[in-house]
Parts: structure tokens; sequence; C-alpha cells
């Protein structure tokens, strides 16, 4: 079955959303061989995946994943990059997450530990001893409690280790990489999406608002971060109230000093966690702050807090000035995590 497919596909040809199931089935189930999955994934990216199979895909990872359903005062969102940028910055979005929670928000962190990064988010919870398989009913009681939990894809998402393998092989992006973000295990509907490519900032809304999604941001810099950025012009795509608009956002107007890449890159994960924890504490360099407080500003619009990033911005800065992003996270990782390892940090 799956031979056929994987030839199909490298004559350029479509595979029908009922097709693609059926071969995800085979693949998440183990039932496919590490060469087929292979064979399989080289021919669909070469050829570029069509919104149909793509569609087919993410549903058939939401069907074999756990699901859990959080309640919250207000709205629930995720906050998460596609990866595979290779920009070697730190881990923007986890600081934003907590620093949108600070401000007022509510955030289901899903995601994993980093492949071609310094350090992804399950990285940094797992340093500061969150148990990253901590059961889903367990996550659901954090989020509940602090407005902010991890579920880590590994988790939730057990039989995409049927899948990893193949992904090593191959050693290059795959729709897994842009599928991660979008199977969010507490069922999102509002969320914020740094892609890897402007090709796919229209189809991830367009995926996501075929799934039920409400308010979701697609954003990537000019100079390629999967992230709103200070260090260029960031195109946006914005679904609100079932329209779809297009922006670009020019940091420098909104007051934000314009910074160099290399002022917010790391290079080794022990630095990631240094600056990871500056940025909440408010010590860290100015444009590390500035870019965390932007993604964190996009949050608050994703989840109906502002209306606009200048509003927003001045909510997401006072988050982190006035020491409650900080504050938040320790106590969150005094409840779920090891004290002791932000006692080293303040030691210094």
């Amino acid at each position: 079955m799956i031979s056929e497919i994987t030839a199909k596909l490298s004559h350029n040809k479509n595979i029908s959303y009922d097709e693609m199931g059926n071969t995800m089935d085979l693949i998440l189930e183990g039932r496919s061989s590490i060469p087929e999955t292979v064979e399989f994934l080289k021919n669909l990216t070469e050829k570029g995946e069509s919104d149909e199979e793509l569609l087919a895909m993410l549903d058939k990872i939401q069907e074999h994943g756990i699901h859990i359903v959080p309640k919250c005062q207000g709205k629930i969102i995720d906050v998460c990059g596609t990866g595979g940028d290779k920009m070697r910055t730190f881990n923007i979005s986890t600081a934003a997450a907590f620093v949108i929670v600070a401000s007022g928000g509510n955030v289901a962190k899903h995601g994993n530990k980093s492949v071609s990064g310094v350090s992804g988010s399950a990285d940094i919870f797992e340093y500061f001893g969150y148990d990253l398989n901590t059961e889903p009913y367990k996550v659901k009681e954090i989020i509940e409690k602090f407005g902010i939990g991890f579920m880590f894809a590994q988790k939730f998402h057990p039989t995409m280790k049927n899948v990893a393998e193949a992904r090593k092989i191959l050693g290059t992006r795959t729709a897994f990489n842009l599928l991660g973000p979008l199977s969010n295990p507490a069922g999102v509907k509002d969320q914020l999406v740094g892609v890897f490519s402007t090709d796919y900032l229209l189809r991830v809304i367009t995926l996501l608002k075929s799934r039920g999604a409400e308010n979701v941001m697609t954003v990537i810099s000019d100079d390629g971060l999967d992230e709103l950025s200070t260090t260029s012009k960031n195109q946006i795509y914005h679904l609100k109230n079932n329209k779809i608009n297009k922006l670009v956002l020019e940091p420098t107007e909104l007051g934000l000093a314009r910074a160099n890449l290399r002022d917010i890159q790391v290079t080794t994960k022990e630095e990631a966690i240094k600056v990871f924890i500056s940025v909440l504490q408010g010590t860290a360099k100015r444009s590390m702050i500035d870019i965390t407080a932007l993604n964190a500003a996009a949050g608050l619009i994703v989840s109906g807090l502002s209306d606009t990033f200048d509003e927003a911005l001045q909510i997401t800065i006072d988050a982190i000035t006035s020491g409650k992003s900080y504050e938040l996270f320790k106590n969150f990782i005094k409840y779920c995590g090891d004290m002791s390892k932000i006692e080293e940090f303040e030691k210094i």
C-alpha cells in the first residue's frame, strides 16, 4: 500500500485525503518499515505537500494523540515556531509564554527538545526540574492553577516515535516540522505561530481555520526568524472574526531599538538557560527583553486581551520590569520543578 502511494508521489502526483490518512495510519501505528517511511517522506517533500495532504496528516496526528481540556478564565493560547530557522536564538517563545501569563493570559505550551537549535522549550522546562513525562491530568491541573503548563510532544503524541528514525535519517525538514506546532494537545483555537518560510504564512492560517481556529497570527521576520523580530520588519497574517488580514510590522515604529541578530543569539544550552532566566528577571540585554515583549504582545492580541501592538507592548514590558513574570516563573517551578536551579542563578 505505502509503496504505491510513494510511487505516485515520485511522479509528482498529489494523493487524496483518504490515501494520506491511510498512509499516516500505517506509519504512526508502526506498520510501515523505516526505509518505507524514509522513501515516502522524501518523495512527499520533493513533490511539495498539497493543502489536502497536510490537512489529512494533521488530522491523523491529532487522532493518534492524547488530549486534555483545561478550564481557565479567558482564552488559552499557544505560542511556538516551526523551528528549523537555524538562527541559534535563545528560547524567545518560552520566555514570551510566561510574560503573556504574567500579563493576564493563559498558555498551554506544546513543544519538544531542540533538533536544529541550541535549546528547545522542553530543554528549558527540563533543566528547571519540570518532569517532561508528567501525566496529562496533572498537566491540566498545572495549567488551571498557574495559567501555564508544558505538554511535551513525545508524551502527548507517542505514535510520533514511529517517525523519529526516518526523520533523523533524512536530516531535512519535512511536513512534520510544520505540523508539530499545529497539533496542540489542549485543542487551542488561538495561536501565535512562527513559520520558516513566507510560503506558509497563509497556508498555516487556512489549515488552522478549517479546523476551527478563531484568532491566529502566523509570522516570519524579513531576515528569516520564525518569530516576530526586532532585527528587521516582520510579515504577519492575522485571522480574526473569520477574516484574514496581512500586515507588515516595523518594530522601530513601536519605539523598539533595531537589534542585530548576534544580540539575540546563544551558542550553548547553558547560555540559553542563563538568557531565559535573565529575561524574566528583567536583567538581560535590552534587545533580548524587547524581542520577548514583542512576541508576548502578539500573544495578548491573539488572546483577545489587547487590540494593538502599541497597547500590548506596554503591558508586556511592564510584566517583565515589574518582576511579575519572574515571580510567576518562580512560583511555577516551586510547584512542579526544582527551586535549587533558580537559587543557583540568584546567587550569581
